[in-house]
């Protein structure tokens, strides 16, 4: 009786060291807790979009950033492709890879450094265009003080002006945020390179400079277009509202396109800024949702919370998509504008 007991008992045990380390309890099974949504085909950017979620970071902030890894995703992907073929010797295409991607991590404070720049908040302040406002630069608060202050503005035209001026204030920080990367980019170079490297490297050091000159070229217009609007006002035929499109708009005009040519991209840039006045509203709708989203959770009403909580993933995702579709509509747009001009140039 007792051995029979005894080998009942091996049978059990065996059977259950069997399943401990069998197949099929190892493997994940789909839509298991064990799963693991990956965001992203690259690790390193996976690792940085967990590290965001764990970070507080306002709900557009982080489809933002959502838009900028795809972005970062697709042109990676398509670097590999490049090197398997062998068509970056140079390093060239992987050094702008590597500069973007500090400059992501910068521009969303995961970069290691301390984040000067002030706390954000939930509260839609871009429908704000009374007030004290600071836009962390002497000239810039100069120039939006005497604009406000002016009668040449309706309350519409100066909230759209205000967003010109946050886009510009923008665009100085990437640009101090690229002019940083780019230095300590030279200094590792420094360190690291023997005599012997140094003109391999010249032109992707070169290619860092022109980057930072057009960027640098692109502010100045940009503040100069500031400057003459909070003079004179919005002439009667402004073409768009969007900062995004108007910058766009601006360097096809400086491009020394054909006037069939401008027409046909005035068109398109009309479309895109529909995406973008879209994009725009469901980034408030996505705030408001949020807002909405905590309140709920301070009721302890479970089944409303649920409701609440699959809105807003819905309109979270939705957003990202759209910001996703709409930076890569722009960066096809921009690069559209940079070889049409090119080409004009070299006839």
């Amino acid at each position: 009786m007792k051995l029979q007991w005894f080998a009942a008992a091996l049978f059990l045990v065996v059977g259950a060291m069997a399943g401990k380390y069998s197949r099929e309890v190892n493997e994940p099974k789909p839509g298991g807790a064990d799963e693991l949504t990956v965001e992203f085909r690259i690790a390193k950017l996976n690792q940085v979009w967990e590290k965001a979620k764990r970070m507080q970071m306002s709900p557009v902030r982080q489809a933002e950033l959502h838009s900028d890894l795809k972005i970062q995703e697709k042109d990676e992907l398509q670097w590999k492709k490049l090197k398997v073929e062998g068509l970056d010797e140079s390093g060239e295409k992987e050094a702008q890879l590597r500069r973007n991607f500090h400059v992501i991590l910068a521009k969303y404070g995961m970069d290691g450094k301390r984040d000067t720049r002030p706390l954000e908040s939930n509260s839609l302040k871009d429908h704000e265009p009374n007030g004290g406002d600071s836009f962390e630069d002497p000239r810039l608060d100069k120039l939006w003080n005497k604009a406000r202050n002016s009668a040449k503005f309706s309350e519409k035209e100066l909230e759209n002006l205000k967003k010109e001026f946050q886009h510009h204030k923008e665009k100085i920080h990437e640009y101090n945020i690229l002019m940083d990367t780019v230095s300590r980019t030279e200094e590792t170079h420094k360190n690291v390179i023997s005599p012997l490297e140094g003109d391999a490297t010249e032109p992707v050091l070169q290619q860092k400079h022109t980057e930072l000159k057009q960027k640098m070229r692109d502010l100045n217009h940009g503040f100069e277009r500031l400057r003459k609007i909070s003079h004179k006002g919005f002439s009667e035929d402004s073409e768009f509202r969007e900062p995004r499109v108007i910058e766009l708009w601006e360097a096809a005009k400086r491009a020394n396109l054909s006037g069939d040519e401008l027409d046909s991209l005035k068109e398109e840039l009309h479309h895109f800024e529909t995406k973008v006045e879209k994009h725009s509203h469901y980034k408030e709708q996505l705030e408001l949702s949020h807002q909405k989203l905590q309140h709920v959770e301070n009721l302890g009403d479970k089944d409303h919370l649920r409701r609440t909580q699959e809105k807003y993933n819905t309109l979270s995702e939705k957003t990202r998509e759209m910001g996703y579709k709409m930076k890569k509509h722009m960066q096809e747009l921009s690069n559209k504008i940079s070889r049409q001009g090119l080409q004009h140039n070299e006839l």
